[in-house]
C-alpha cells in the first residue's frame, strides 16, 4: 500500500503536470506557415519560410512551457479561397495555434479576418499591404518585415530625390499591386512629382509587351513595377528588349528582394533601387545567419525567411512571457515586448500590430563589384523605422487610442 505522504506527493505532481500541459492548449503550440510555393511567389518565400520557421524553433529549444512546439506547411496557390479553406481546417482539425508568412495581400487579409474570428493569431510577414494594420486591423494580427508604405518611402522617395518625378505605374491586378501603388504614388506627389497614368496586369502574366509599351509611351522618367516575384523579373526581362532603359526611362522595382535578384541575375539586375528589411551581408550577426540558412536551403535569406525567423521567435517568447498560448495573452505579450534578434535591431509592435523597424535603401551591384555567391547589394541607407512606416495614429486601424 502507498503511504499518505507518497500519495499526496503523487497527487501533487499530477496537478503540477496538469496545470503545465492546461497553459499550452492540446500539449502543444503548433504553428502554420501558410504562402505560395509553387507560383510566381515561390522564391520570395516559399518553401524556405517554412526552413526559416523550424530554426526559429529550433534556436529557442523546440519547446515552449514545457511542450513541444511543431511547425506545419501548405501551398495557397496564391488563391484567397484556398488559403481559408486551409486555415479553417488547420484551425477546426489540426490544432494550429498560429499561421504566419502568407505571402499575397488578398490571402493575408483573409486569413487574418479567419483568424479574428477565431481568437488565433497571424503574423504576415509576406503579404504588404498597410490595411492588415490600417482599416482591417485585427487585435489578433501583426505585421512583421515590411510594408507597401515603407517601399514607397525607401525606393520612391530615394528616385524621387534623384530627379525621377514623373511616373507611371504598371500594376499587379489585386489587394498588394493598388496598395503599393497607391503608397508610392501618393509619396511621390507629396516630394514634388507627378503620376501621368497606369496600367495593371494580370498576376502571373507571361507576356508584358502591351504594358510596357504604354509605360514607354506615356513619356515618364520612372516606371514603377508595382508588382512581385517572376512578375517583376519577367518585366524587367521584356523591358530589356524594348530598350527602356536605354532608352532614358528608368524601372523602379518597388518589391524585389535578394531572391529575385539571384534569379535575375547581376547582368540584368544591376542598377536597380530597391528597399528591403534585411541583407544577409549587412553584418557580422546577419551573415552567420545567412549561412546557417545557406547551409539548410541552398540560398541567402531575404527579408521574408528572415522576417519569418523573427516572427515565430517573438511569438515563443510572447508565450513564454504570458505563460500561456492564449491568444488574448500572447497579443498583449506581443505588443509589449521588444524585438531583438538577427532580423530587428530595437523593434516595437505598435498599438495596430505593425511592428517598425528600420528598412534598408538598396543597390544592386555591378557583376564586377560583388566579391563572392549571393554578395548583391550595396547599402545606400538606412531608413528608421519612425520614417518607414506609417503612424500607427493615422493608419486607420480602430484599435489605436487616439
Amino acid at each position: 500500500m502507498m503511504t499518505k505522504k507518497l500519495i499526496v506527493t503523487l497527487a501533487a505532481m499530477l496537478a503540477s503536470s496538469t496545470a503545465a500541459f492546461a497553459d499550452a492548449s492540446d500539449g502543444k503550440v503548433k504553428i502554420g506557415i501558410l504562402n505560395d510555393q509553387s507560383g510566381v511567389y515561390a522564391d520570395f518565400g516559399g518553401k524556405s519560410s517554412y526552413e526559416a520557421a523550424l530554426m526559429a524553433v529550433e534556436d529557442f529549444g523546440g519547446k515552449v512551457l514545457g511542450v513541444p512546439v511543431e511547425v506545419t506547411t501548405a501551398d495557397h496557390q496564391n488563391k484567397a479561397d484556398i488559403a481559408s479553406n486551409i486555415a479553417r481546417q488547420w484551425y477546426d482539425t489540426e490544432q494550429v495555434d498560429s499561421i504566419m508568412e502568407l505571402t499575397s495581400s488578398s490571402v493575408g487579409l483573409a486569413v487574418q479576418a479567419l483568424s479574428k474570428e477565431k481568437k488565433k493569431i497571424t503574423i504576415n510577414t509576406g503579404a504588404a499591404t498597410t490595411e492588415l494594420t490600417g482599416k482591417q486591423c485585427s487585435p489578433y494580427g501583426f505585421h512583421w518585415a515590411y510594408d507597401t508604405h515603407a517601399l514607397a518611402v525607401g525606393t520612391g522617395g530615394a528616385l524621387v530625390k534623384q530627379g525621377g518625378d514623373s511616373w507611371f505605374f504598371l500594376t499587379a491586378d489585386y489587394a498588394f499591386g493598388y496598395s503599393l501603388e497607391e503608397n508610392t504614388g501618393n509619396y511621390v506627389k507629396q516630394n514634388g512629382g507627378t503620376v501621368v497614368g497606369s496600367v495593371r496586369h494580370p498576376l502571373a502574366t507571361t507576356d508584358f509587351s502591351s504594358f510596357l509599351l504604354q509605360a514607354q509611351s506615356s513619356g515618364a522618367k520612372v516606371i514603377g513595377l508595382a508588382n512581385a516575384g517572376l512578375d517583376t523579373s519577367n518585366a524587367i526581362k521584356q523591358a530589356a528588349e524594348f530598350g527602356i532603359v536605354q532608352g532614358g526611362q528608368r524601372l523602379a522595382a518597388l518589391l524585389f528582394t535578394l531572391a529575385e535578384v539571384h534569379g535575375l541575375g547581376l547582368e540584368a539586375a544591376q542598377g536597380l533601387t530597391l528597399t528591403e528589411g534585411f541583407y544577409w551581408n549587412r553584418n557580422e550577426e546577419s551573415a552567420k545567419f545567412g549561412k546557417r540558412f545557406m547551409e539548410r536551403t541552398g540560398k541567402m535569406p531575404n527579408m521574408v525567411h528572415a522576417g519569418t525567423y523573427s516572427a515565430v521567435l517573438s511569438y515563443l517568447k510572447a508565450i513564454e512571457k504570458a505563460g500561456t498560448d492564449d491568444a488574448d495573452a500572447v497579443a498583449k505579450e506581443l505588443r509589449a515586448l521588444p524585438v531583438n534578434d538577427v532580423f530587428a535591431e530595437n523593434g516595437k509592435v505598435a498599438e495596430n500590430g505593425r511592428m517598425i523597424h528600420d528598412m534598408y535603401l538598396l543597390e544592386v551591384k555591378k557583376p564586377e563589384e560583388s566579391k563572392e555567391p549571393w554578395d548583391y547589394f550595396k547599402v545606400l541607407a538606412t531608413i528608421p523605422g519612425s520614417e518607414a512606416f506609417i503612424d500607427p495614429a493615422k493608419s486607420g486601424c480602430d484599435l489605436v487610442k487616439s
